[in-house]
C-alpha cells in the first residue's frame, strides 16, 4: 500500500485527523477581537507543555514545523493537529531562503510539506520563511508548490530575550486586533510565561485563534502573503 492508500485508511478508522484547525470551535473574527499566536522552529521539546498550557485555556496557535524535526516527535505533531491547532511548513533545515537557488528553495518547502503531511495525512497550505527572508521569487516558487505566506504583525524576539517576565511584556504589547504575533515554541522560557501571558490575554478580550480564523472565511491562495 502507498502513502496515499495508508492515510486513506487511517482515516477511515479514525487515526489521524480530518482537517483539524477547521473541525476547532468556530470563532467569528468578524464580530470579537481575535488574535493569533504563531511558533516556530517545532517541534521541540517543549512543545507537548504548550499544546497542554493551550488546551487548559481552550486556545488555538498556529505551529510552522521544521520538516526534519517532524519525525523526532510524531505523536506531538498528531496532537497539534487532532487538538485543532494549524500547522504549517517552516523549510526542512531552516536556511536564508533567498540565498539558495530556486530547486533548493522548492525542495526546503516540499520536503516540509510532506514530511507533516506523511504523519499528519493533510498537507500544509501555509509556510513562514525563516529569519523572515523572502522576497517576490520565493513567494513565486512557494505558489508554484501550493503554498501560502504567513509572515506576523509583530514579533516577540523571545529567541534573544530569554527572559518569562519580559516575553510576556512584548507580546501584551504587540497584541492588537487580527494580529499575528511571533514566537518559538523552542524556548523555554516562552512556554513557561504561555500561562500567564494566555490568561491575560483572555482577560482583555481576546480570542486566540488561528491564522487561518483571522481570514473570517477567506482562504489563502497559494502564492499570496498574509498579512
Amino acid at each position: 500500500m502507498g502513502f496515499r492508500g495508508l492515510v486513506a485508511a487511517l482515516l477511515i478508522v479514525g487515526a489521524l485527523p480530518v482537517n483539524a484547525a477547521e473541525a476547532a470551535a468556530k470563532v467569528d473574527c468578524a464580530k470579537v477581537r481575535c488574535l493569533a499566536l504563531t511558533f516556530d522552529d517545532g517541534p521541540g521539546r517543549y512543545t507537548a507543555t504548550l499544546l497542554s498550557h493551550l488546551k487548559k485555556e481552550k486556545a488555538k496557535a498556529t505551529f510552522f514545523l521544521m520538516g526534519k524535526r517532524v519525525p523526532e516527535r510524531p505523536a506531538v505533531v498528531r496532537r497539534m493537529a487532532k487538538e485543532g491547532h494549524e500547522i504549517g511548513a517552516h523549510t526542512y533545515s531552516h536556511p536564508y531562503l533567498t540565498t539558495l537557488p530556486d530547486e533548493e528553495i522548492t525542495r526546503e518547502l516540499e520536503s516540509a510539506r510532506d514530511a507533516v503531511a506523511e504523519v499528519t495525512g493533510k498537507e500544509p497550505a501555509t509556510f513562514r520563511p525563516p529569519y523572515g527572508d523572502t522576497d517576490d521569487r520565493v513567494l513565486e516558487l512557494a505558489g508554484a508548490s501550493g503554498l501560502a505566506q504567513v509572515m506576523w504583525t509583530g514579533t516577540t524576539l523571545d529567541w534573544s530575550l530569554r527572559d518569562e517576565k519580559k516575553i510576556k511584556a512584548a507580546v501584551l504589547r504587540l497584541a492588537r486586533r487580527d494580529g499575528v504575533i511571533l514566537m518559538h515554541d523552542v524556548v523555554p522560557q516562552t512556554v513557561r510565561a504561555m500561562p500567564g501571558i494566555l490568561r491575560e490575554l483572555k482577560k482583555r478580550g481576546y480570542h486566540l485563534v488561528t491564522v487561518s480564523a483571522l481570514l473570517k472565511g477567506r482562504r489563502l491562495g497559494a502564492g499570496e502573503s498574509y498579512p
